[in-house]
């Protein structure tokens, strides 16, 4: 493990406060073995930046990481996540200048022992796609989804 020096607070040039003193990054997972494709949320826990909402494993990058490094980081502390079972896709940068958010799409197999991993999740489920918007998602993932979606969407195998 790295150095650990990308927490903190940062006023990105739209004048919004995030966290990420070097960015952040997250890790958009779905799966196609159950029905239509299902991709994995967590309830973010009440004390965390927009707690009590729905969200992918992300957060902070350090200095010596790229976005697909700490969202794979990230979702093995906070969701318990095998990164030998990640197929990376694609990335969707909902950038701000001097700061950005970076959505990693990778493809899982099943369900990749997904659980609670820390105190940052009060919850993890797998969501069928057609289902997301109707969950209380964080400002950051609703604001981003429909960038997010069309990118996802052209990830998926086609189906014939």
């Amino acid at each position: 493990m790295g150095l650990r020096d990308g927490d903190g607070w940062v006023f990105c040039n739209c004048g919004y406060r995030h966290w990420g003193l070097h960015g952040a990054a997250g890790l958009l997972m779905v799966r196609f073995d159950m029905g239509e494709p299902h991709v994995l949320l967590q309830l973010r826990a009440a004390w965390t930046h927009g707690g009590g909402t729905w969200a992918i494993p992300g957060g902070a990058l350090d200095s010596h990481e790229n976005s697909i490094e700490a969202a794979v980081r990230e979702s093995y502390e906070e969701a318990g996540i095998d990164p030998r079972f990640l197929d990376v896709k694609d990335v969707y940068s909902d950038d701000h200048g001097n700061w950005r958010y970076d959505t990693v799409i990778a493809h899982v197999t099943g369900d990749v022992g997904a659980h609670e991993a820390n105190y940052e999740s009060d919850e993890v489920r797998w969501v069928a796609l057609s289902t997301v918007e109707g969950f209380d998602l964080h400002p950051g993932l609703r604001s981003s989804w429909p960038h997010v979606l069309p990118k996802l969407i052209a990830s998926l195998p086609n189906e014939g």
